[in-house]
């Protein structure tokens, strides 16, 4: 080692590439939780639909985004720093480029999940690649990028991403989503909610300790250097407090849904332990264990009611997205504006409120766009057939489900003539 500067670098870099790899198994964990969260008939297509948009997220960013986000915000096809400086023998860029790719792909993971099981794959592809390549660097361009939107968010923090990686998924999301429009037989005729629940339990279980185990890597990552005792020490009490967020967010949900529902509503327990870690990110540098405990329970609690009020708006989500990433984005957002002592109130509000307003704009006309242009949603009787098989001709569990099963719909009212709503396990007995 030719001087203490080359370790500081040989660790700095070890520390962020060891961290990306942390986010990207994150990948694996909305997989695991999104297909435990949609019933069998759709599984093949979420989980697609996380490794396709994976992919197609690292393409893009490298391709324009990550210029777009730390360039001068206008560079196109690899001409910027990152690909010049890896050209001329310099990669020091290249651990960053990892690092950001991941988080890139997490805001879209956000999004596939909110709009499963009646959004048709290559429409959201095509989304996919507008919010990962333009949509979601440039936001970042005003907040990580360092411009700070000529001043007009100047102060807003944001340590690793709840609103700039969260809540951006969660606006992008919630177009998509009020353009699409609920599943079939989601809501009753008199306005009641029909519980549609997911397949499997223990993969959306497995699926949220993934998450949880990567989010280390995305909070202490965020660190971005491990070359220093202080450095060492910041990353010990992000992580302390990342871990203690989700387990005081798991253990409130547990506890309120007991208090409201007189049981314990398992899958609110998992989105809970999520809320926590949401609400931690954009703050885990700063607080003391019993704040970052505070700060994950009151995701938590935020998240039990989140819920329900969505569905009181007709708003579908299958897998509650929104009341974890963007009403706890939001919130862990503001809690730094309210507990940090650096942070300040108005700069948080407005940085929420601005980059919001963008995301939600941007995405709801490419949303429209979309839609007007080739259409976004599956035919009803697609929907009703689950698009696993009407769209990839395989399902995730043929010999459960029958070698060739078809599901008889009722038209107009996703019901059973019974009045039972429709779901997976309703077969009809004529041959595929």
């Amino acid at each position: 080692m030719e001087s203490f500067a080359d370790l500081k670098y040989v660790l700095d870099t070890i520390w962020l590439l060891i961290s990306g790899c942390f986010v990207m198994w994150m990948a694996a964990g909305f997989a695991m939780l999104e297909a435990g969260l949609v019933r069998t008939k759709n599984t093949t297509a979420i989980l697609t639909k996380n490794i396709a948009l994976y992919g197609l997220a690292c393409t893009a960013f490298y391709i324009i985004g990550y210029d777009l986000m730390y360039g001068e915000g206008n560079s196109f096809l690899g001409t910027g720093f990152l690909s010049s400086s890896a050209a001329n023998g310099d990669h020091s860029g290249l651990s960053d480029f990892f690092f950001q790719v991941v988080f890139v792909a997490t805001a879209a993971s956000i999004v596939s999940g909110t709009v499963a099981e009646r959004i048709k794959f290559w429409p959201f592809m095509a989304f996919t690649l507008v919010l990962t390549a333009i949509i979601y660097p440039i936001q970042g361009h005003w907040t990580w990028g360092g411009t700070s939107l000529g001043g007009l968010i100047d102060g807003f923090s944001d340590f690793a991403g709840s609103t700039i990686v969260h809540s951006v998924g969660g606006w992008a999301a919630l177009a998509g989503v009020l353009l699409l429009g609920p599943r079939k037989g989601k809501y009753g005729p008199d306005g009641k909610v029909v519980p549609l629940p997911g397949a499997n339990l223990p993969l959306a279980t497995l699926g949220t300790f993934i998450l949880w185990l990567g989010w280390f890597g995305f909070n202490g990552g965020s660190q971005l250097a491990l070359g220093s005792k202080a450095d060492a020490n910041a990353i010990s009490a992000v992580i302390a407090n990342t871990n203690i967020a989700a387990a005081a967010g798991a253990v409130a949900a547990l506890v309120l849904t007991q208090i409201l529902y007189k049981r314990v509503d398992m899958t609110m327990v998992l989105n809970g332990a999520l809320s926590g870690l949401v609400a931690i990110t954009a703050g885990p540098d700063y607080p003391s264990m019993g704040l970052a405990l505070f700060i994950g329970a009151v995701g938590g609690v935020l998240v039990v009611f989140a819920v329900p009020f969505f569905d009181k708006l007709k708003i579908d989500d299958p897998v509650g997205a929104l009341s974890v990433h963007l009403v706890n984005g939001i919130w862990g957002t503001l809690a730094v504006g309210i507990f940090s002592p650096s942070g300040s109130f108005v700069a948080q509000l407005m940085g929420i409120v601005v980059i919001g307003a963008f995301v939600f704009t941007a995405s709801f006309a490419v949303w429209m766009t979309l839609k007007v242009t080739v259409g976004i949603r599956v035919a009803d009787e697609e929907e009703y057939e689950g698009v696993d098989t009407t769209e990839f001709g395989l399902r995730s569990y043929p010999e459960f489900v029958g070698a060739h099963p078809t599901i008889t719909p009722v038209s107009g009212t996703g019901a059973e003539p019974s009045g039972k709503p429709a779901t997976e396990g309703v077969l009809s007995t004529k041959p595929a």
